[in-house]
């Protein structure tokens, strides 16, 4: 079973896109972030057109997370992180697929520091809290998404730029180190351990041509479907094609 994380950036914008993606690269799951459509617009006809069933949240111009399945409809399970009920933004939907137990999140972003960089650790810390819960329960879980994190400086292009940067706070790193000392099991890690992986290149200042990349996406295990893991990846090249997201698909290869 093939499970991608996808940040695409605006799926009408980039509709044509993910399509071609979708036939080039045949995932049995897809987990989208950044969606920019609300419950009306995103594009449920064209990806049953496509062969995928598909969940959603959406929000207006802004967030936005789907789970897509080959074949079958997703079943949902849940719809935002508990903790808040006061939080409305569409970050984080989860449901059963093939026996698993997968998730699409869209952390924040966290910029400028301030009530922006405090949601963001406040959302990061409920993340945390739910993800022991699901750890604990025993079953394969995939965490997808987009964490709006950079785990460590390996994973940003030599640069001081970032340097103030929500991303690569020592706050925001230990939020996600602190998932790894749960238990779960950074797949594109495990799979590379000592390569150079990006899968984000911001459109500006000729990042992608210069391979100024940085790790945000991100695809963590639980232990029932570690030793099921038989690849991971990044599919660059939809990162260069016309009209593309800043981010490219992030991927793994399971057993059946």
């Amino acid at each position: 079973m093939k499970i991608a994380t996808y940040n695409i950036n605006g799926i009408n914008t980039r509709l044509a896109n993910l399509m071609d993606w979708l036939a080039d690269a045949a995932p049995d799951v897809v987990c989208l972030q950044e969606l920019k459509a609300n419950e009306r617009q995103f594009p449920a006809g064209a990806l049953a057109d496509a062969g995928y069933g598909s969940v959603w949240q959406g929000e207006s111009a802004w967030n936005g997370v789907a789970i897509l399945a080959k074949g079958v409809e997703p079943v949902l399970t849940r719809i935002g992180l508990p903790g808040d009920e006061d939080d409305k933004q569409a970050r984080y939907i989860e449901a059963a697929v093939n026996g698993a137990i997968v998730t699409s999140l869209y952390a924040p972003n966290g910029n400028p520091r301030g009530p922006k960089f405090n949601y963001k650790l406040a959302w990061t810390q409920r993340l945390l809290t739910h993800a022991e819960e699901l750890f604990a329960t025993g079953l394969p879980v995939v965490l997808a998404g987009d964490y709006n994190i950079v785990p460590e400086p390996r994973d940003i292009y030599e640069t001081t730029s970032y340097r103030d940067n929500a991303l690569v706070q020592p706050e925001s790193r230990a939020l996600f180190a602190r998932l790894l000392e749960q238990g779960w099991t950074d797949a594109i890690r495990k799979i590379h351990p000592d390569e150079t992986v990006y899968t984000f290149w911001d459109y500006m200042r000729n990042r992608w041509p210069r391979n100024a990349g940085l790790r945000l996406d991100h695809l963590l295990l639980s232990k029932p479907l570690v030793r099921k893991l038989v690849d991971a990846g990044v599919d660059r090249e939809a990162r260069g094609a016309e009209h593309a997201s800043d981010h490219a698909p992030v991927w793994i290869e399971l057993k059946d």
